[in-house]
């Protein structure tokens, strides 16, 4: 069955510009719970209103005005509304309204809200994981699954980080540089999972596939604004290394091609050069942080010239375990793993992953991929069925479960 006009065009919209108009709502009324109420409020009405009379020419900014509206109309309700609030809005889209371009009406104030809500005010987590919801737009479970934390947990702790906002009355600016440290590490980290959202999609075509675009401009502008932080340049580097091989991550039937088994050729080598540029200034200043090695990791990969070329996976193994001594969770103990098992073998790999938390990761995809794959490589047929199809009962995209589906169906009769 084929999605409605309107609907489709909303999922587009809220795709595309959903992140920039919560900041922009944010930004002009400070407040986060109102940003996200009139946000959703507007997407509602949108429902409804594109079902019938089909969508403006212009969403976004269709959207926004609605949002701004909707805004008041909620300030109105709470009477909180003081001598100083916003011009009032424009009124209600009109046929000429859509003719405006929506760069032109919603300001962008995603930079400026993702250093507000990484705050040194707020805990830790709480930071990278209010900043994706607001800015980024992913819902509460997919945060919640990003920190391997329960959705319960994970909502507790952004109630508790925007209450922490409005008590400390922080500003909805971009501090002063010499507040910028404090803050850093969470706003690098949020970028980071946000960009993993996107990598994760090897199609590029599902709801936060706009976040390799933003990413991509968030990194050249933090790379600006310090060009003297090693990490800030190796995430620059790392997000463009991995951008750079998206030509390649589909195959002919639509499922994707994992790394070791895509052709360098159609990597992006101007996509790599400027990941080269960020990694070289990166290496002349410091010595091997976190995400140092990550982008070391993926400069291995990307060294590559033609799939006749040999995997680095003894490099990559070697990286992975002083990356490990570095910042030791999960997701690169996972990594790891998939390097171990092609370097010293399956049962070594299926040893470590056995060591993780089974309870916690089980609704983790890529534990669940790699522990197949191990199972499979071992002959224990029966237990790697299970683990691809705990895998596939997750949802994951199109050419994502093509894949899963396929190496699933390789075991068949075996």
């Amino acid at each position: 069955m084929s999605t409605p006009v309107g609907e489709g065009a909303l999922d587009d919209a809220f795709r595309a510009v959903g992140g920039r108009i919560r900041a922009a709502l944010a930004a002009r009324y400070r407040d986060l719970d109102l940003a996200e109420e009139a946000f959703a409020e507007s997407c509602l009405k949108a429902a409804k209103a594109w079902k019938d009379e089909g969508p403006p020419r212009d969403t976004a900014a269709w959207l926004y005005r609605v949002a701004e509206r909707t805004a008041l109309d909620i300030l109105r309700r709470r009477r909180t509304r003081t001598e100083n609030r916003p011009d009032e809005p424009a009124s209600e889209p009109t046929a000429e309204d859509r003719l405006t371009s929506d760069d032109a009406v919603i300001p962008d104030e995603r930079l400026k809200l993702i250093f507000v809500c990484c705050h040194p005010a707020i805990g830790g987590e709480s930071r990278a994981a209010l900043t994706l919801k607001l800015v980024c737009g992913l819902t509460t479970g997919e945060v919640a699954r990003a920190f391997l934390l329960s959705e319960t947990t994970l909502a507790q702790r952004l109630v508790r980080a925007k209450r922490k906002i409005t008590e400390a009355g922080v500003g909805f600016e971009v501090p002063e540089p010499e507040h910028w440290a404090a803050r850093l590490s969470a706003v690098l980290s949020t970028i980071e999972i946000a960009y993993a959202k996107a990598h994760e999609d090897a199609a590029g075509s599902g709801r936060h596939a706009g976040f390799a675009r933003e990413m991509l401009d968030l990194t050249a502008l933090l790379a600006e604004m310090l060009p003297e932080e090693a990490e800030v340049l190796a995430l620059a580097a790392i997000v463009r290394f991995a951008e750079a091989r998206r030509p390649a991550r589909i195959d002919s039937t639509g499922a994707m091609i994992p790394l070791v088994e895509q052709d360098p050729a159609l990597w992006s080598q101007p996509m790599i050069a400027a990941a080269r540029g960020y990694c070289a200034r990166a290496l002349g200043m410091s010595g091997p942080g976190p995400r140092i090695m990550q982008m070391m990791i993926h400069a291995l990969w990307c060294g590559r010239r033609s799939v006749a070329d040999p995997p680095p996976w003894k490099a990559v193994l070697a990286a992975y375990d002083i990356l490990l001594g570095l910042r030791d969770d999960p997701v690169i103990r996972i990594n790891r793993a998939v390097a171990l098992a092609e370097v010293q073998g399956a049962e070594a790999a299926l040893t470590e992953l056995d060591r993780l938390d089974a309870d916690v990761l089980n609704d983790f995809l890529p534990f669940l991929a790699a522990r197949a794959d191990v199972l499979s490589r071992l002959g224990r047929h029966d237990e790697a069925r299970i683990s691809f199809d705990r895998a596939l009962a997750l949802g994951p995209g199109e050419a994502e479960r093509r894949f899963l589906e396929r190496r699933r169906a390789d075991l068949v009769g075996k």
